[in-house]
């Protein structure tokens, strides 16, 4: 590794002081606890336990009212993450890994990122005390380094795409035993387990499962991981049904829907050339889903649905919930709620119950 350097941002070079954005005084106190190193494990690794309940998860599930006088469309939730740091789901695996890592005594902890996941695991590791070395495709644009360099993260842009620098971080953290916090890898099933959470949290709110649950798809962790939570709520007998999971993502684009559309039992690969960034696909697209067969079992499994979404459409349905619900949301998060309307415009769906996870942070 020592043949890159590290990407800067002209601002940020002199003086740095790495100070998380969207925290609270007590929050950096706790920080200030889980970084000293006089303390026993134990203690560090409950005040960063205390730093999770303060800042992850209970975000809010809230009705599109005005989204369903438009559409006819009743009962129609949003599950906003952009309430969490970061304001990403991402947030919810990034702080579990970096609990993990505190408890497995590591003091690095290593990812390949386009933007979102790479800004959460910098303030994660930042509040936690451990060195966070991220590497980003060198031909991506993410307005989101300066927020990683600014909590201190080590920035690296590496040649090819965005599985390449996956690949290439796993590599890092096997030689140096730095923690590998990537997709697809050892830690999926925690990260699984984290977006559960999701499921657990809309149950609170509804007290049962939803009809569908829309969620945006790249690598797919998170709709597998909704599911999951979901299932196991089921077989507790908390709710009466699992919700049919709905992926939606850039058109022709991603490997879980393009499986799902042509009846692949697994997820294939898509051809790398086919792969065209842009700033409104960017946290979709990919030629390999690390934790693609688990969403497409998902899908499979509960009924659901995959499709096809534009930027043109995403960019739309993000400007229309701006103005009809006040939300200031990432365009690529609006690719399963697109594709849940869709099938509504197809063939009216029935009145019962639907959300859709929204992300903020553009």
């Amino acid at each position: 590794m020592s043949q890159l350097t590290p990407f800067r941002i002209d601002p940020l070079m002199d003086g740095v002081i790495p100070v998380p954005s969207q925290v609270s005084k007590e929050v950096l106190e706790l920080s200030a606890l889980v970084k000293n190193h006089k303390k026993s494990l134990i203690d560090r690794i409950e005040s960063y336990e205390d730093i999770i309940s303060i800042e992850i998860g209970d975000t809010p599930l809230t009705r599109m009212r005005s989204v369903e006088r438009e559409t006819g469309l009743r009962q129609l939730y949003i599950k906003f993450e952009g309430g969490n740091p970061s304001g990403t789901q991402k947030d919810r695996i990034a702080f579990a890994q970096c609990l993990d890592a505190l408890r497995r005594k590591y003091d690095t902890i290593t990812l390949a990122s386009c933007g979102n996941f790479g800004a959460a695991v910098a303030q994660a590791a930042f509040l936690a005390g451990l060195r966070c070395v991220i590497f980003i495709p060198e031909e991506y644009h993410t307005d989101r380094i300066g927020e990683m360099e600014a909590n201190g993260a080590e920035v690296f842009r590496f040649p090819g795409s965005y599985e390449d620098n996956v690949y290439h971080s796993q590599k890092e953290a096997k030689a140096h035993r730095w923690y590998d916090a990537n997709p697809g890898g050892n830690n999926t099933s925690l990260q699984i387990n984290a977006y559960a959470e999701i499921a657990y949290e809309i149950y609170d709110v509804l007290r049962d499962a939803p009809k569908m649950v829309a969620v945006s798809v790249s690598n797919g962790t998170t709709l597998a991981g909704i599911y999951r939570g979901f299932v196991t709520l089921f077989r507790r007998g908390r709710t009466s049904r699992i919700p049919m999971m709905i992926a939606g993502s850039s058109y022709r684009k991603n490997p879980i829907v393009e499986s799902f559309r042509l009846n692949f039992e697994n997820c294939q690969d898509i051809e790398e050339s086919r792969i065209t960034e842009s700033k409104v696909n960017e946290p979709l697209i990919n030629w390999h889903s690390f934790d693609g067969d688990e969403a497409l079992y998902a899908i499979r499994k509960s009924n659901g649905h995959a499709g096809d979404v534009t930027d043109e459409q995403m960019l739309k349905y993000a400007k229309n919930l701006r103005e009809k619900e006040g939300l200031n949301v990432l365009p690529a998060s609006t690719a399963g709620f697109y594709t849940l309307m869709q099938m509504h415009k197809t063939k009216e769906l029935d009145s019962d119950r639907y959300v859709a996870i929204i992300t903020g942070r553009k």
